[in-house]
C-alpha cells in the first residue's frame, strides 16, 4: 500500500476546449469514477463482515487495498476531475467542500497506514473513513455529477486522461493494475444472450 502518499500537484495546463459527449462509455469520465466508487463502497461493506471474524490479515489486506484504491482515485480527481469541474460549473461551495473532504480522508488514510488491525481505534479510523467517503460519493454523484452531464464537457476526453493518469499512479505507488472486464454494449449482449438460448 502506498504508505503517505501524497499528492503530486501535476496540473494540467492546457485544457482542451469542451465538446459534448456523443454517448456513454465505459471511457466517461463519469462511468469510470462511479466504478471506483462503487468498489470502494463493496470494499467498507466487506470489511463490516470481516469485524466478527478473526482473520486480521484478510482484514489488513482489505484495508490496504481499499486505502490503495482511495488515494489514487483522489489524486486522479484533484488533478484532473476538479479543474475540469471548476471549468465547467461554478460552484466554488461544493469544490471547496469536496477538497476539506478529501483531506480528511488522507489523514486517516496515513493514520491507518501506521496501524495494524488490533491497534486502538484502527477499526474506528476504518469505519470513520467509509463514513466519509460514503457522504462524499453520496454528494459527488448527486450533486457535481449531473451538472457536468449538462455543462457539455467531453467527458470521453476527460474519461481517457483520467484512465492514463491512474495507470501512471499504479505503476508509481506500486499497486497493482486493475483487472479490466471491458464491457460490451446493448446489442452485442443482446446477441450472446440469442446465442446461449438458441444453444
Amino acid at each position: 500500500m502506498p504508505r503517505n502518499a501524497t499528492s503530486k500537484g501535476t496540473s494540467k495546463s492546457s485544457r482542451r476546449s469542451p465538446r459534448a459527449s456523443s454517448k456513454v462509455s465505459s471511457h466517461d469520465a463519469l462511468h469510470i469514477l462511479a466504478d471506483d466508487h462503487k468498489k470502494v463502497l463493496d470494499m467498507f461493506d466487506e470489511f463490516k463482515e470481516l469485524r466478527n471474524s478473526p482473520d486480521e490479515d484478510a482484514m489488513q489486506q482489505l484495508v490496504e487495498t481499499a486505502c490503495a484504491e482511495l488515494t489514487i482515485h483522489a489524486q486522479v480527481e484533484e488533478e484532473i476531475f476538479y479543474p475540469a469541474a471548476r471549468d465547467a460549473i461554478d460552484d466554488m461551495d461544493m469544490h471547496d467542500e469536496a477538497e476539506v473532504e478529501h483531506g480528511i480522508a488522507r489523514q486517516l488514510i496515513t493514520e491507518l497506514a501506521a496501524m495494524e488491525p488490533g491497534d486502538d481505534l484502527y477499526e474506528a479510523r476504518f469505519t470513520v473513513l467509509g463514513e466519509y467517503v460514503t457522504h462524499h460519493i453520496d454528494e459527488e454523484e448527486k450533486q457535481l455529477f449531473p451538472l457536468l452531464k449538462k455543462a457539455g464537457i467531453d467527458l470521453n476526453e476527460l474519461g481517457d486522461e483520467i484512465q492514463q493518469r491512474k495507470l501512471e499512479l499504479r505503476d508509481e505507488l506500486g499497486v497493482a493494475p486493475e483487472e479490466f472486464e471491458p464491457e460490451e454494449d446493448e446489442d452485442a449482449a443482446a446477441n450472446n444472450r440469442s446465442r446461449k438460448n438458441l444453444h
